[in-house]
């Protein structure tokens, strides 16, 4: 994803597709849970921690001013120039530092070896294809605590701590099991159906509000020649990014608690067989772009972007990423997912917004102090305004946008945020259990099912039956919502 995006620039499927694809299918087992137990068990020897620095007003977490600092950033959906103009920002702060930047898309092969030596970087932008599962990283202690982060002095604002100034619900994230917060969501993420307004309106059609209303607005857009939806087929854990929301609406926020929370039979509520058996019938009414199950999320985006389809699940980063291709009059917009009908728990507007682009600083990092300085300066306002405009989307910086002229889609997310107040759905299972949100339940199941290979009723089976072995499952840390 851009992100938390899959990548593999457009290339078609490859062997790590392939891995995965078996993986998730049970076929092969994955390296996944080897690598993060290696993690654990520490292969190597511990490197040297750098010697605190002196604190002060303008050094208040004690940053050594001579030590190397290394930042790994993932090379996805926001680029890396972002954080290159932070990088410039630490580098005059501590000018006797070295400081060594690297972006890549392969963030666990690429740290596998350091973590199981002792000798991480000192900051890391855990998201991708390749990202680390986030609970095992927890749950092996691999992480430090950012809470002397969270309190230390804002960058701006020496009166005012850095977790004062974010967004609502951004620290809450970074913790699994109590007060520490293990995890810097840096981006802030709109999740939903995305679309082009000139492409619904050349339809006569207003944004349905219900399923019945979705498939009208999908049997027009036929009838012209387009497709109503596509996805990233390859990577079809995008699907819940409206699916989940969809879940909430019908159902309650609850319903989505309880899947988090591995609860027995938490997959057979009504309002999961619901929301199910209503984008089935996108399949079965043939509403999917053809050829849309073995398309990656830069192919189907670009097909999207053509006026092939006409709504796509995904995050606010698309409009960063598909940059290129999407044409200067589309008229980005983003909204929440329809319901079912007036019998939904929720209003319409319910959404999924959260963190994105998970930030962390390895335990065993030679220059912690100097990673969360770094974080420190990315969540000023001026860092953020840069982001901001630079890759359209909304940092954790509770601000930002003041000057900025918003662009079509992060103008839209904005008013998509306000439409849905309070009902704001935070699924956790991409946080707590990668491998089976990513593997079993997205590749394994709800591409299976979409593609037509599985129905709703077995595919629910499927997914209940994995949920039910990761709770069993003494190896893995267990997280609960609070």
């Amino acid at each position: 994803m851009g992100s938390t995006s899959a990548e593999n620039n457009g290339r078609g499927v490859g062997r790590r597709d392939l891995i995965k694809r078996s993986a998730a299918l049970g076929l092969i087992s994955v390296p996944t849970m080897s690598f993060l137990s290696a993690c654990a068990s520490g292969g190597g020897d511990d490197q040297e921690k750098a010697e605190a620095g002196k604190k002060s007003a303008e050094n208040p977490l004690a940053v050594n001013e001579s030590a190397k600092m290394e930042f790994v950033l993932f090379d996805g959906g926001f680029g890396k120039e972002y954080a290159e103009d932070a990088v410039k920002l630490y580098e005059k702060a501590f000018p006797k530092a070295e400081v060594e930047f690297s972006a890549t898309q392969k963030i666990q092969s690429t740290l596998q070896p350091r973590f199981n030596g002792g000798n991480p970087p000192d900051l890391v932008d855990n998201s991708g294809a390749e990202q680390m599962d986030m609970g095992v990283l927890v749950g092996k202690k691999q992480l430090t605590d950012l809470t002397p982060l969270l309190d230390a002095p804002s960058y701006d604002d020496p009166d005012k701590k850095v977790r004062d100034t974010l967004r609502p619900g951004i620290v809450e994230m970074g913790q699994f099991d109590g007060d520490p917060v293990w995890i810097l969501y840096y981006a802030y993420t709109v999740y939903g159906n995305w679309y082009s307004q000139k492409a619904l309106d050349s339809l006569d059609a207003e944004y349905p509000k219900t399923w019945d209303e979705m498939l009208a607005v999908c049997a027009k857009a036929k009838k012209k020649g387009m497709a109503g939806w596509t996805y990233a087929g390859k990577y079809p854990y995008y699907i819940p990014f409206s699916m989940s929301p969809m879940i909430a609406k019908v159902g309650g926020r609850e319903v989505l608690d309880a899947i988090d929370n591995l609860e027995p039979n938490a997959w057979k509520h009504p309002a999961v067989k619901a929301v199910f058996e209503a984008w089935y019938e996108l399949y079965e009414k043939g509403y999917i772009l053809k050829g849309t199950p073995g398309l990656d999320h830069i192919q189907s985006q670009t097909a999207w972007a053509k006026g092939d389809a006409l709504f796509i699940p995904n995050g606010s980063w698309v409009e960063n990423e598909s940059a290129k291709v999407i044409p200067a009059d589309f008229d980005l917009a983003v909204s929440a997912p329809p319901g079912i009908d007036d019998s939904d728990k929720m209003p319409f507007g319910t959404m999924w917004a959260s963190g994105g682009e998970p930030f962390i600083v390895p335990a065993k990092a030679a220059n912690g102090a100097g990673g969360m300085e770094q974080l420190r300066i990315m969540l000023s306002e001026a860092s953020s305004k840069n982001f901001t405009s630079k890759v359209k989307s909304l940092s954790a910086y509770n601000g930002g946008t003041d000057g900025i002229e918003l662009t079509p889609g992060l103008k839209s997310g904005v008013a998509a945020l306000e439409l849905a107040g309070d009902n704001v759905v935070n699924p956790r299972m991409q946080d707590w259990y990668v491998q089976l949100q990513k593997e079993k339940i997205g590749v394994g199941c709800l591409g299976e099912m979409m593609a037509g290979r599985l129905t709703p009723a077995e595919t629910i089976k499927k997914i209940q039956g994995y949920a039910d072995d990761a709770a069993k499952d003494s190896s893995i840390k267990h997280y609960k919502h609070q």
